[in-house]
């Protein structure tokens, strides 16, 4: 593939050949053996990576289909949206299309959700599920995961829905440990294979929380999920495909080692960071709660982002993102997440040297 353009966006993720190589396996029925033989294979690994003894599901959407689906499954009274970026900011425009009562907790572009903040407005009473972003992706802002969940102690009847879908596998989150009620995450972010497939697992509470519900639809039904996936099957037609690189990508972080693979994407984290540093630029995300998965980096020298990026692509068949939504220009983003090595991180920084010598 001679045109070959390598994404180094922050998602989707560049995509490895072995991995396209797994993903053309012979098509096979969805309701047969051979399927549930498939999904009973990578359960316990999904069940590990997630930190649950509760079933993984999966389903046949972006992770957005999963976000709208928590919404369905999950507020009777009101919701609380934790927005402090474009894709939680989006999760309350989300809420209220689902007809249900929400309110932001609006935090300023590249600042983290805090928990003190969370606790204030829970306190209220209002409230019976709340939503935060674990990796905000357009900003590069990691929130205190563990600060946040930490709560569910002192609200037992919220329910805490996480998207994780920028940060999972790139740093450690454990479902059960937490006490969080939903975890999502996405297949084109850190798995590296291509869009189309979103994980997520449920607590008990959140199930029963469903139960009581009557109109949360079909297709992100939770008990649907559930009772499906009793069975090792999806309460509709997966993509078979997607299943089969999840597999193989699974058999590869276990080889790897989950601690080296956190230890990696903070290695090669750090050497992005290293060129920010280097070259006089500042990070959009405050100190202590940056991304490990990408890099959110402030325009601060002013560069023409756009020309930089054209450059990138032209001299070195390479792409970086050029800032999300009203921080287009203002800032730009290299991912670091998947299957990504100090070698292939090494050449795309001295692509950017290159390409910022030549604005």
């Amino acid at each position: 593939m001679s045109n070959h353009v390598k994404l180094y966006i922050p998602g989707p993720v560049e995509v490895s050949p072995d991995t396209y190589a797994a993903m053309a396996q012979p098509m096979i029925g969805h309701r047969g053996k051979g399927f549930q033989d498939l999904y009973a294979e990578i359960q316990p690994m999904l069940q590990t990576l997630f930190g649950t003894k509760q079933q993984v599901f999966l389903s046949t959407s972006s992770a957005w289909g999963v976000m709208e689906g928590s919404i369905r499954n999950l507020v009777k009274k009101k919701v609380l949206n934790c927005c402090n970026g474009a894709f939680s900011d989006k999760w309350l425009d989300v809420s209220k299309r689902c007809g249900k009562e929400a309110e932001a907790y609006q935090v300023e572009w590249g600042q983290p959700v805090r928990a003190d903040e969370i606790d204030k407005r829970l306190a209220t009473g209002e409230f019976d599920a709340v939503t935060f972003i674990h990796n905000e992706t357009s900003t590069g802002v990691l929130s205190p995961i563990a600060e946040i969940a930490a709560l569910k102690k002192k609200y037992p009847d919220v329910m805490f829905i996480t998207d994780s879908v920028s940060g999972f596998t790139t740093v450690p989150v454990n479902f059960d440990e937490l006490g969080l009620d939903v975890l999502l995450t996405g297949s084109q972010k850190a798995f590296a294979l291509p869009p189309g497939l979103a994980l997520f697992t449920a607590s008990e509470a959140a199930m029963a929380r469903a139960a009581t519900i009557n109109d949360r639809g079909y297709y992100f039904d939770f008990l649907e999920f559930k009772a499906n996936g009793e069975k090792s099957m999806t309460p509709s037609t997966p993509c078979i495909s997607l299943i089969y690189g999840l597999r193989h990508q699974l058999q590869k972080i276990f080889a790897e080692g989950v601690e080296n693979r956190y230890a990696r994407h903070a290695k090669l984290n750090g050497m992005v960071h290293e060129w920010v540093r280097r070259n006089g630029f500042e990070f959009f995300a405050p100190e202590g709660f940056r991304s490990k998965s990408l890099t959110c980096v402030a325009n601060n020298k002013n560069i023409d982002v756009a020309a930089f990026i054209a450059l990138l692509k032209k001299n070195h068949s390479m792409i970086i993102d050029g800032g999300y939504g009203k921080l287009k220009g203002k800032t730009f983003r290299v991912s670091n997440m998947g299957d990504e090595s100090e070698a292939s991180i090494s050449t795309v920084i001295a692509a950017l040297d290159d390409s910022l010598a030549k604005l």
